[in-house]
């Protein structure tokens, strides 16, 4: 059985569109404001993220981004990256290219269900906020893990921003990336067991 863990690097103020500044939001990449040290950190944490998952689930948007970059790049997490099985939920994306590559095209509740039983391991969400929500909205994501950078953006797409009922969460873990992130393990609490808790 699968579980859903959704990666999310997001800031103080929990913006989570754009953090590389390559889609247009914001001209600012938040890595570029650490220190080499914890910029190696969180290379490291990113590696290490993607080994331990066991396919990768991402909105079209997000599945068209890493599309466009990975296939060429070479390296351990490209390598890894490019190696995962790649489910993308979208009604439009009819043949995706990037190899080892899935479309879901039918009900969201249904098809996430049936992956998350054919799937053994941790299936990982990746830089996909809409679909975060809808994933949230229905009680299938079983873990948030939230890389948490020391900027304030203001403005911009937030993880929470579009939830329609308060989501409990329970915290199972929180480290120190280096000297200046943050990273917080939540264990999401399906509704059912929250009332009867």
């Amino acid at each position: 059985m699968g579980t859903i863990v959704v990666f999310e690097n997001v800031s103080l103020d929990g913006v989570t569109q754009d953090p590389t500044g390559e889609e247009g939001f914001s001209r600012l990449d938040w890595r570029a404001g650490l220190a080499p040290t914890d910029r190696t950190e969180w290379d490291k944490l990113i590696l290490d993220d993607a080994l331990g998952a066991q396919a990768l689930l991402l909105g079209r948007r997000s599945y068209e981004f890493f599309a466009a970059r990975y296939p060429s790049r070479s390296g351990e997490l490209a390598d890894r990256i490019n190696s995962l099985p790649k489910y993308v939920v979208s009604a439009t994306l009819a043949d995706p290219e990037w190899h080892n590559s899935t479309v879901l095209c039918g009900d969201i509740v249904d098809e996430i269900t049936a992956l998350k039983r054919t799937v053994n391991g941790e299936i990982r969400v990746y830089a996909s906020s809409q679909l975060v929500h809808t994933l949230l909205a229905h009680d299938l994501v079983d873990e948030l893990r939230l890389a948490v950078f020391p900027l304030v953006m203001g403005a911009g797409n937030r993880i929470f921003d579009q939830t329609s009922s308060p989501k409990p969460l329970r915290l199972v873990d929180t480290r120190t990336v280096g000297k200046s992130l943050t990273y917080l393990t939540y264990q999401c609490v399906p509704e059912t067991r929250h009332s009867a808790e």
